[in-house]
């Protein structure tokens, strides 16, 4: 289990290339995409899912916008139909060599 911290606060999430944003306030949303990202680059898992879940797409929308400006992400797109469809979306990052 690794630990990201938030506002002081120390959370315990394993970092296993799968973030489910259910459990997240959406204030904590633009900081712990990142961060997650940044942790599984760390942890050679360049492939992510992030769920987000489908509603109005409204956090979709933020999680692919932050995406957009991160410099890890190689490519994007919605689950396919067995890993969520458009309710998560499915990140490949950039490989570090060692």
């Amino acid at each position: 289990m690794d630990e990201l911290t938030y506002d002081n606060m120390t959370i315990k999430l394993e970092i296993d290339g799968v973030l489910d944003l259910h459990a997240f306030s959406p204030k904590d949303i633009k900081t712990l995409v990142p961060d997650y990202i940044e942790e599984c680059v760390r942890l050679k898992i360049y492939r992510v899912k992030i769920i987000h879940g489908k509603g109005k797409g409204v956090l979709r929308r933020t999680v692919q916008a932050l995406l957009d400006r991160n410099g890890y992400v190689v490519s994007y797109s919605s689950a396919n139909l067995f890993d969520g469809s458009w309710g998560a979306t499915v990140v490949h990052l950039r490989e570090l060599a060692d």
